[in-house]
């Protein structure tokens, strides 16, 4: 596996769909096509056709759903990251994206920006991108994705 996608959780209309980033109004999949991640848009329910790819998906909080502040206590704490870490440890992609700043700081750390980590999880690199969700639309830039897919292709 070359890339995994991290979430924080799924959302309501993911959970409702059994679909990763399944609400209309969400990036996710538009950008993957967009920046060459995949050859042409996919549908959320077409995530299986990832792994074709060379992508993965997951979440920090596997067994949950709703938005981040709806999410139960503890559901995004140091265990649910430590499950996360040992999860990557093992399958050990090249890369892991988290999808949100949120995300990426419960496992990089509370000062973490967008882009490139320095920190690594074994030999994973580590990136954090702007979420694609429409409630976090005040901090979209998809430049950070842009840069992502050339450093994934230029590993082949």
């Amino acid at each position: 596996m070359r890339l995994v996608f991290c979430g924080t959780a799924a959302g309501t209309v993911s959970a409702a769909r059994g679909a990763y980033y399944a609400h209309p109004q969400n990036k996710f999949w538009r950008v993957l096509h967009e920046t060459g991640l995949t050859p042409r848009q996919l549908k959320p329910e077409e995530f299986p056709l990832l792994l074709d790819y060379g992508i993965g998906l997951t979440d920090i909080a596997k067994h949950v759903f709703g938005m981040d502040k709806q999410l139960p206590s503890g559901a995004l704490g140091r265990e649910a990251a430590e499950a996360l870490r040992a999860r990557i440890l093992v399958s050990a992609p090249d890369i892991l994206a988290f999808t949100s700043l949120t995300g990426g700081r419960r496992v990089v750390g509370p000062e973490a920006k967008f882009g490139r980590q320095e920190q690594k999880l074994g030999r994973t690199e580590v990136w954090i991108l702007p979420s694609p969700s429409p409630t976090a639309n005040w901090n979209w830039n998809d430049q950070v994705w842009h840069n992502l897919a050339k450093t994934t292709q230029k590993r082949g």
